[in-house]
C-alpha cells in the first residue's frame, strides 16, 4: 500500500513539475508564435496584393507555382528584415514593373483603367434614355388627316 502511495505521489509531482516547465515554454514561445503570426499576416497581405508572374490572373498568395512560392517567401524574408509593405512591394515593381501589383496606382495610363468603366456605364446610360425617350414619344400625325 505504501508502495502504492509514493507511486501516485511520484506520478502527481512529476505532473505538477512538467505543466509548469510547459507553461514557462508556452509563455516564451506564445511571445515567437504571436510574432510569426503578425508576420504571416502581414506577408499573407503583400503578397495577395502582387500578381504572379505565371499564373498572371492570381495573386502570388492564391497562385501554386513554384516561383510565386519563392516569391512569397522573399516577401516573409524581407518584412522580417523590418522592411514596410509599401518598401517590398516597391522591390517588386523595380523589378518587374507596375504590371506586377493587382492594383495599379490610379496615374498616368493607369488613370484609364479606372476612369474607362464609369464612362462607359454613364455612356450606356444616355444611350438607353435617349432610346426610351424616343419610343415613348407620341407619333406626330399628318396635318391634314384630323
Amino acid at each position: 500500500m505504501t508502495r502504492t502511495v509514493a507511486l501516485v505521489a511520484l506520478l502527481v509531482v512529476a505532473r505538477v513539475v512538467a505543466a509548469e516547465s510547459s507553461g514557462v515554454q508556452a509563455g516564451v514561445s506564445g511571445a515567437a508564435a504571436a510574432a510569426d503570426s503578425s508576420l504571416d499576416a502581414q506577408t499573407t497581405a503583400v503578397a495577395a496584393q502582387l500578381r504572379c508572374p505565371v499564373c498572371q490572373g492570381l495573386s502570388i498568395q492564391e497562385s501554386p507555382s513554384e516561383l510565386s512560392q519563392q516569391m512569397r517567401d522573399l516577401v516573409k524574408d524581407q518584412l522580417r528584415e523590418g522592411r514596410t509593405p509599401e518598401e517590398v512591394k516597391a522591390y517588386f515593381v523595380s523589378k518587374y514593373g507596375e504590371w506586377i501589383l493587382l492594383e495599379p496606382k490610379p496615374r498616368g495610363f493607369n488613370l484609364l483603367v479606372y476612369a474607362l468603366p464609369v464612362l462607359l456605364v454613364a455612356g450606356g446610360i444616355g444611350v438607353i434614355a435617349a432610346a426610351v425617350r424616343k419610343w415613348t414619344r407620341p407619333a406626330d400625325l399628318p396635318s391634314g388627316s384630323v
